[in-house]
């Protein structure tokens, strides 16, 4: 591995002009290039200029030979289309971004943001649940979203059908935040298509997905991350054992946020996901007051702190084996955590890091939310 493509740099700072939005618009949208890949060539090499400039190099050693960053006039014809739709660009590392979904290791480099500013300046709560919610659900849903509401809190949530609407209809007039599976511009699915507009008319709608990309399956696990970042906690109203709510729940432990949940009729499918994270340990939600309890007390901890890959120069690595095929041996298509990888090889994480990047960009390796990673 050639030393000098992974250089130190001082810490990189958040763009400033419209070339420099572009420019990192550029690098999250090339190959192979995910928010943790984005973080640490930032971290290593100053800028998205000099990333870009860099990552052909990068990519040449891990051997892919006609790789080539994201086009130019490509990002402008996004940028373009975001100004048509009414979309506004949040990049990590300014102002207006939540230091709550900064936090998180694989925090969002770049946001589209359509409709009001104002709820993801405010404390934010994630209310989600089952899309074939019951009657009552949907009650316990919107009553909970509009109590947090009347207290200051913003509630964010997926806009799915069942529980997602119905936590975006009780915050409507307080603050509300729909996280988008795919373009923040496709409304999914389309019954939600005057929520949405509601939304975006009196709240906030957000992806992190290109402009116009119809949400797929593989972009929800992502999309759910968000959710659980954003918030400083999560209560799950109605999920069946295997439901996606589980999955941002799970997103939240990672990230350290409060798990609650709201107790269901043993018999209920829409309540064996709830019933399991409580008796795993979450806490047990009746009414409003039993989540503002735990608000309260999460409040006056410290603010999390933003997670910013430091730049370091990197150790050599030991002689034999590759470091690259070192770590494929270790995976299979199953998730492991990347801080397991660094145990099971006793090398430090300036050490592994790079290597991963490398197999990444060499298409070999695919990340997962929740700093998991397998062979692709």
């Amino acid at each position: 591995m050639a030393k000098d493509l992974f250089s130190s740099h001082p810490p990189f700072t958040p763009p400033k002009s419209e070339e420099d939005r572009l420019t990192w618009l550029r690098l999250i949208r090339s190959a192979r290039v995910g928010p943790t890949t984005f973080h640490r060539l930032m971290a290593e090499h100053g800028t998205a200029a000099a990333a870009l400039d860099a990552l052909p190099a990068i990519a040449r050693a891990a051997g892919a030979s006609d790789y080539a960053p994201c086009a130019r006039d490509a990002a402008e014809r996004e940028i373009d289309l975001a100004r048509a739709k009414g979309a506004r660009m949040l990049c990590f590392g300014t102002d207006a971004y939540p230091a709550t979904l900064a936090s998180i290791a694989d925090a969002p480099p770049v946001l589209w943001c359509i409709g009001q500013r104002a709820p993801i300046l405010r404390p934010m709560v994630a209310l989600v649940g089952a899309r074939n919610a019951s009657s009552l659900g949907t009650r316990t849903a919107r009553a909970l979203a509009e109590g947090l509401g009347h207290e200051g809190f913003a509630i964010v949530s997926g806009l799915a059908r069942g529980i997602d609407a119905a936590a975006h209809h009780g915050s409507l007039k307080s603050g509300t935040i729909a996280v988008m599976a795919g373009g923040v511009d496709v409304i999914y699915p389309t019954e939600n298509a005057v929520l949405a507009a509601a939304i975006a008319d009196q709240g906030l709608r957000l992806s992190e997905q290109p402009m116009s990309v119809h949400p797929q399956a593989r972009h929800f696990p992502p999309r759910n991350r968000i959710i659980s970042g954003l918030a400083l906690a999560v209560v799950v109203v109605e999920a069946a054992e295997k439901s996606g709510s589980l999955i941002t729940a799970r997103d939240a432990l990672d990230q350290g946020r409060e798990i609650m949940a709201v107790p269901g009729h043993p018999v209920d499918g829409r309540a064996g996901g709830c019933n399991r994270l409580l008796r795993e340990g979450a806490t047990l939600v009746r009414h409003v007051e039993d989540v503002l309890e735990v608000l309260r007390r999460l409040q006056d901890r410290p603010a999390p702190a933003t997670q910013k890959p430091a730049a370091a120069e990197i150790p050599a690595p030991a002689t034999g084996q590759p470091l690259e095929q070192r770590i494929l041996d270790l995976l299979g298509p199953s998730p492991v955590a990347e801080d397991q990888i660094i145990r099971d090889l006793a090398l430090s994480a300036a050490q592994i890091s790079p290597a991963l990047v490398m197999l990444e960009l060499q298409g070999t390796v695919r990340r997962h939310p929740g700093g998991l990673v397998s062979r692709a």
